[in-house]
């Protein structure tokens, strides 16, 4: 379908060779390409850095339990309830006649500052949407990273301990290297994520330009029934999936060598 021509009414009219592949690089959707990348590299680096430092805060402490119960809670729940939460935050409908204003905004202005259009506006509203997904992965890397942290030895703890490495020398060099097999699955499955995700800037993003990325232009191609564009969105989603699969790959077969 990438290559073939569709009219309005989504019937297919003939080749199109790769015009539904430049219409993706035209100038139009310059802002969803420059935001699929942002995706892809700002949410799986924060969420590993969040949920491993949470991980190693909350080893072995006497609340572990709840601790931990609290930062997963997201991922129970729909990446569309996620963003309907959220949209109370930075968005709340109010009574016709009245300001809208949401739960930030309120916090703001009682600290006397100017409310704030946080997903209407290239870099903020991208950045509101990808504070969003952080928050619901966040919960997925902690538990990987956290039972990946139980797994080290604690005879190579000690060892370390009594050679004098404690705190930040200890996590450097013998919690991350013991774990870096399990930190690249959760980068890689975490770009892969949002790669995908249409669910939160559908619902949060206003159908604005500034907010779309690919997978959500995936979905509106489909829904004005351009297949063409639809289907080039979807090869190059494949072709960006890629080369994530292998460096994941690449990099499970030099920890294998390692051991």
């Amino acid at each position: 379908q990438s290559f073939q021509k569709f009219d309005q009414f989504g019937t297919e009219i003939g080749w199109a060779g790769w015009a539904n592949y430049r219409h993706i690089f035209t100038a139009a959707n310059t802002d969803m390409l420059i935001n699929t990348v942002i995706w892809i590299f700002v949410v799986p680096i924060v969420s590993t850095a969040f949920g491993l430092v949470y991980a190693v805060l909350v080893d072995r402490t006497r609340f572990e339990a709840a601790a931990k119960a609290l930062v997963f809670l997201p991922m129970a729940i729909s990446m569309v309830a996620a963003s309907v939460i959220w949209q109370y935050v930075y968005y709340q409908p109010a009574p016709e006649g009245s300001s809208q204003i949401g739960l930030l905004n309120a916090i703001i202005s009682l600290f006397g500052g100017t409310p704030v259009n946080w997903t209407t506006d290239f870099p903020v509203g991208t950045f509101a949407l990808i504070v969003v997904m952080i928050w619901i992965q966040t919960g997925l890397a902690m538990t990987l990273l956290s039972a990946s942290i139980k797994a080290i030895p604690d005879e190579i703890i000690e060892a370390a301990r009594i050679d004098g490495a404690t705190g930040w020398r200890l996590f450097r060099s013998i919690t991350v290297p013991s774990i870096r097999p399990t930190i690249v699955v959760v980068l890689t499955t975490v770009a892969i994520a949002s790669l995908k995700t249409f669910d939160i800037v559908q619902v949060m993003g206003n159908n604005l330009p500034v907010n779309n990325i690919l997978a959500n232009a995936f979905y509106q191609f489909m829904s004005v029934q351009q297949a063409g564009w639809a289907g080039a969105a979807a090869v190059l989603i494949f072709v960006v999936v890629i080369p994530v699969i292998v460096f994941n790959v690449h990099q499970m077969r030099k920890s294998e060598a390692i051991r």
